[in-house]
């Protein structure tokens, strides 16, 4: 909660204290004078903090009282007495309203991301990538080719002015309020959220070089919700840029205003039977991968000063790292085929095209939240679903019997990785959205279970130390600490060991 939101607020509840509690004759200059600092209180927010949609009612109730306070400081005649059931009506709707503003700012706070631990300021600058040789697929009623937004997080000189906006694509949150089913201006004070980055500051000149790591969003999520990620690993030193996967994001904005939104869920039907899924899963997949390779030729062009930017030659791009999550974690692991990525992580996300390839040999880091984990201990436990349970999932024998042969080959390449010096592990109390800034948005996701039990800031900084230490170890050849084994500094964490 901001400071003068707060103060807002809590003038509010002393107007409605001294309203209800002092006698008709001793109200009229306290409730004056505690009006005019809620009024006053009111133009500092406004012009400060900026307004925003959840204290509403705190607006409302201090426009009227400072109108009836006025009027009643101002008048020569005796006030009228009002019904006492109309001013018991009155009092009860100001209660309400002031419960329902301290529920709203709970549960939509302007809340601050984690700080990032490393020694580096950071700095951010986005770019606009259009792909000639593919033609985008997902836009039937757009003929153009494959565009791409992406974001760059960096080690930084000493920034100048205010930290960029967390989200500066403002346009965007109504269709993230839609993706979550609720009104395009719930989302809306997110514009007052602030990163830890400065927008255009110079590369910080401590290394002559830093390694590149390509990120990736998780279907219907959005670049900006890995931002406390990449300024944390920009801030021990990698430069990283997060990749908006066109149209399966929630929505992205392009420098000329278009805004697209994802259309990539309507590619699947509850109707398909599963190897149709599975292959329309691999289709879209092999576009997301293809994204990667898109990008990282790009950063190639960069590096060289082909494409300009102040990223020119400050890239070292014989390190080079890849991460994402959910399926953008699956597309992390698809794109670290390529031989110019050295290391990849996959956060909580489950593989695609499995039957297109060998497995990847090279160090691969998988972080699984603790509820998707069950699902695989299932498969490695041979353990079969039972009938009741399968009514209550809503599906079938075969549908299950085809995804557990699925998993089996999944953990197979998750074992091969392991022996190349890659690790499994899974994070107790967690789930699906505590590997994306999401998790900081309203406590509400955690009541709800769309979160774990585990505090997100908590969450947030055990996956940063061990992201950073599995790049460090393959990108930087330093720590490797926490790759060893169980820490007691994270007993959350727990590594598994794959059997043959």
């Amino acid at each position: 909660m901001r400071l003068f939101e707060l103060f807002l607020f809590l003038s509010n509840i002393g107007l409605f204290t001294l309203i209800v509690l002092l006698k008709k004759g001793r109200r009229r200059i306290p409730i004056s004078v505690v009006s005019g600092i809620a009024t006053l209180l009111l133009v500092i927010h406004w012009t400060v903090e900026g307004y925003r949609v959840q204290l509403f009612f705190p607006y409302c109730i201090t426009i009227i009282f400072l109108t009836i306070s006025s009027y009643s400081y101002f008048r020569k005649n005796g006030p009228k007495k009002i019904p006492r059931f109309m001013l018991g009506s009155a009092y009860t709707a100001i209660a309400i309203m002031l419960v329902v503003t301290a529920c709203l700012m709970y549960a939509f706070p302007v809340f601050k991301l984690p700080e990032p631990t490393g020694e580096f300021k950071v700095g951010t600058q986005t770019f606009h990538f259009v792909d000639t040789n593919r033609e985008e697929m997902f836009d039937e009623a757009r003929d153009g080719k494959r565009e791409l937004m992406v974001q760059v997080w960096y080690p930084a000189q000493a920034g100048t002015g205010k930290y960029a906006p967390f989200i500066p694509d403002t346009q965007i949150l109504r269709y993230m309020a839609a993706d979550y089913g609720l009104p395009g201006f719930v989302f809306q004070h997110l514009k007052y959220v602030s990163s830890h980055a400065y927008s255009g500051a110079e590369v910080n000149s401590a290394q002559i070089s830093y390694p590149l790591i390509l990120a990736n969003p998780g279907n219907g999520s959005s670049r900006f919700l890995h931002t406390s990620q990449a300024e944390n690993l920009a801030s021990h030193g990698y430069i990283v840029a997060v990749i908006d996967h066109t149209y399966n994001t929630f929505a992205t904005e392009f420098p000329d205003g278009r805004i697209t939104t994802s259309t990539t869920n309507d590619l699947f039907s509850p109707d398909q039977d599963y190897q149709t899924g599975r292959r329309i899963r691999d289709k879209l997949g092999k576009v997301l991968t293809d994204d990667v390779t898109f990008a990282l030729d790009q950063f190639e062009l960069i590096q060289s000063g082909q494409i300009p930017s102040l990223l020119k030659g400050k890239m070292d791009l014989g390190h080079v790292g890849v991460f994402g999550h959910s399926i953008g974690g699956a597309t992390a692991y698809d794109a670290a085929y390529d031989p110019r990525i050295a290391v990849g992580i996959d956060l909580d996300g489950g593989l695609y095209r499995l039957h297109d390839r060998e497995g990847l040999r090279k160090p691969f880091l998988f972080i699984n939240s603790e509820s998707y984990f069950e699902k695989l201990r299932m498969v490695v436990d041979n353990r079969v679903y039972t009938d009741a349970e399968l009514n209550r999932m809503g599906s079938t024998r075969e549908w299950e019997d085809q995804v557990t042969e699925e998993k089996k080959l999944e953990l197979e390449r998750m074992r091969e990785t392991a022996e190349e010096g890659g690790k499994v592990l899974y994070i107790e109390n967690t789930e699906h959205l505590n590997f994306a800034d999401v998790q900081f948005i309203s406590p509400i996701f955690n009541m709800l279970g769309i979160t774990g039990k585990i505090a997100p800031k908590r969450a947030n900084s055990v996956i940063n130390a061990y992201m950073l230490d599995f790049f460090d170890m393959y990108l930087k050849n330093q720590s490797g600490t926490l790759m060893k084994g169980p820490d007691s500094r994270f007993p959350e964490v727990n590594f598994v060991r794959l059997r043959n």
